[in-house]
C-alpha cells in the first residue's frame, strides 16, 4: 500500500484521526477520540472535545468525511488553489504557513524535503 502524503507532509495512513475513522470497535474508537482531542489541544492550540474528532478519509480524499481541522487548514486551501499534489512541488516552498507547521511536526518537513530531492 502506498503512503498517502497530505499537502503539508503529514501521512494520512498514520494519522490518529484517520486511524480512529477506520477503528471498528466503537469503545476503542471513543477512547482514541478522547486522546486525539487532548493532543490537538496541546499541540495545535485547538479547543476540541472528543465529539469534534469526526471521521476523516484524508485531506485529499474525494469524500464528505473530512476532519474540521483539515477542512479549515490554510495549507490545504492553498495547495488546492494552486492545484498542487503537495507542498513539495510548490514554487513558494517553504512558505510561512509551512514553516509554522514544521515547527510542530518536523517529520512532515522531512517527508516533503525527500519528495523535493527526487524531483
Amino acid at each position: 500500500m502506498n503512503t498517502v502524503i497530505a499537502y503539508c507532509g503529514l501521512t494520512c495512513d498514520s494519522c490518529p484521526i484517520h486511524l480512529a475513522t477506520l477503528e471498528k470497535d466503537k469503545s476503542h474508537q471513543t477512547k482514541m477520540r478522547v486522546e486525539i482531542a487532548d493532543q490537538c489541544t496541546k499541540l495545535y492550540g485547538m479547543n476540541l472535545q472528543p465529539k469534534d474528532i469526526t471521521d476523516c478519509d484524508g485531506c485529499k480524499a474525494n469524500t464528505e468525511r473530512l476532519f474540521s481541522g483539515c477542512f479549515n487548514c490554510e495549507i490545504r486551501k492553498c495547495a488546492i488553489l494552486k492545484n498542487m499534489i503537495n507542498c513539495a512541488y510548490c514554487s513558494d516552498y517553504a512558505c510561512d504557513k509551512l514553516k509554522k507547521h514544521f515547527a510542530i511536526d518536523p517529520d512532515a518537513r522531512d517527508r516533503l524535503e525527500e519528495i523535493r530531492k527526487k524531483n
